[in-house]
């Protein structure tokens, strides 16, 4: 026997209640949350996280990164667990669910396992990855990057936020500093269900997204140096417009991106401009360029003509101009097993659904690396995410979880 019929659902009700419940830790202004990493809000989410948990008769690993493990034993002591789960922390402006809820969805399949008695041989781990969001601290996807080895524990921990705090002693000032070895664990596999943040799945009436790959990205940090002059005087045969330069290049971004569709995007995000005066002509522009695909022949070539075009509108326009890489990861494609595991278990439970590209970056990106992984997503209302109005219905959520209680029941083997 690899799995229970298809009758076996969550519980709905008992999800969207600890949904609701973990939204009153750390509120933000309207209507969503604000649980920055490794602040007070984030150790008080952490403690109720950890009390459900071993309420369910879990045990609980803490790594150094402050990572959270809730094991849930299987038959074989010797069996490789089984991990699901997702964050905690947001976005300073962030939604109740994005991250939330593949950490206590995964919560959820371990109680409706425990209401039916159903045991596995491989043991389940419920997994609450730190830092995700890389609002505080940047980058994203920090502790499973460590985890993964992609980045060093002391690097990791000498990351500041804007007021100068440290990662390690903030983690250790909120007492979630664990003993073990960050990244040591081994996987058979590992789940994470996600809300998609973005439109397609609402917009097409799909109510899971079966996630096969994972865009990769740059972030372009773009400087282009003019003059300082008056506005009023100074004539427009004359100027040194820096300002000039980075609307043409915001525009060439916008061509690059369109001229290799599909599944790819790209966009100016932040912006600094000095001496950002209403009456002087901007002298230096400093601006990120966000480019994604989940082709790696795409991603690179993007690159390339996003840098020759803003050497080239530098040229034109007398502008000093140098760019610097400040981010990137390469494009994932998630284990083909296990997305066909989901796939399935999405059709035979009678849920629509259409294979999906990650537009974002999650933890299983990284832990795709040392581990077969994949992705559930579920809609969010107008693709809205990042944002306190983010929302998604109790029937999203659940559907999600179903399908997550029956991949991972396929891979963890029901004991009969």
């Amino acid at each position: 026997m690899t799995a229970p019929g298809e009758n076996l659902r969550i519980n709905g009700e008992r999800l969207w209640d600890s949904l609701m419940e973990m939204a009153k830790v750390g509120p933000g202004v309207a209507g969503g949350n604000n649980r920055q990493t490794l602040t007070d809000a984030d150790a008080e989410g952490r403690r109720l996280f950890q009390s459900w948990c071993e309420a369910a008769g879990m045990t609980m690993g803490v790594d150094t990164m402050g990572n959270m493990f809730m094991t849930r034993p299987g038959t074989d002591p010797d069996a490789l667990p089984v991990y699901m789960g997702s964050h905690l922390d947001t976005q300073p402006t962030g939604g109740k669910y994005d991250g939330v809820l593949g950490v206590l969805g995964a919560l959820e399949v371990v109680r409706s396992l425990n209401d039916l008695g159903i045991k596995t041989r491989h043991p389940i781990v419920v997994t609450n990855w730190t830092n995700e969001e890389g609002a505080r601290f940047a980058p994203a996807m920090l502790a499973s990057g460590v985890f993964a080895g992609i980045h060093t524990e002391d690097y990791a921990k000498a990351r500041t936020d804007l007021e100068g705090k440290v990662f390690g002693a903030e983690l250790e000032r909120i007492g979630w500093v664990g003993e073990e070895k960050t990244g040591a664990r081994k996987m058979k596999a590992m789940f994470e269900l996600h809300i998609e943040q973005g439109p397609i799945l609402e917009a097409e009436g799909k109510e899971i997204g079966v996630v096969t790959h994972g865009q990769g990205l740059w972030w372009l940090e773009v400087t282009l140096t003019g003059k300082d002059a008056h506005t009023g005087s100074t004539p427009m045969n004359m100027r040194v417009n820096a300002g000039l330069g980075m609307a043409r290049v915001t525009e060439r971004v916008h061509q690059i991106a369109m001229a290799h569709q599909p599944n790819a995007v790209g966009a100016v995000g932040q912006v600094t401009v000095f001496p950002n005066s209403r009456n002087v002509i901007p002298g230096k522009v400093v601006f990120t360029v966000d480019i994604r695909s989940p082709e790696q022949a795409k991603l690179d070539a993007m690159r390339g003509e996003v840098e020759r075009a803003a050497h080239a509108v530098a040229a034109e326009l007398g502008l000093g101009c140098s760019i610097e890489p400040v981010g990137h990861f390469d494009p994932v494609t998630f284990a083909p097993e296990l997305v066909a595991v989901v796939r399935a278990k999405a059709e035979a439970l009678g849920y629509s659904h259409r294979d999906i590209v990650s537009g974002a970056g999650h933890d299983a990106c990284w832990i795709n690396r040392v581990a077969p992984t994949t992705m559930i997503m579920c809609p969010c209302v107008g693709g809205l995410s990042h944002n306190e109005a983010e929302e998604i219905t109790p029937a999203w959520a659940a559907a999600g979880t179903d399908v997550l209680l029956h991949a991972v029941l396929e891979v963890a083997e029901v004991v009969s």
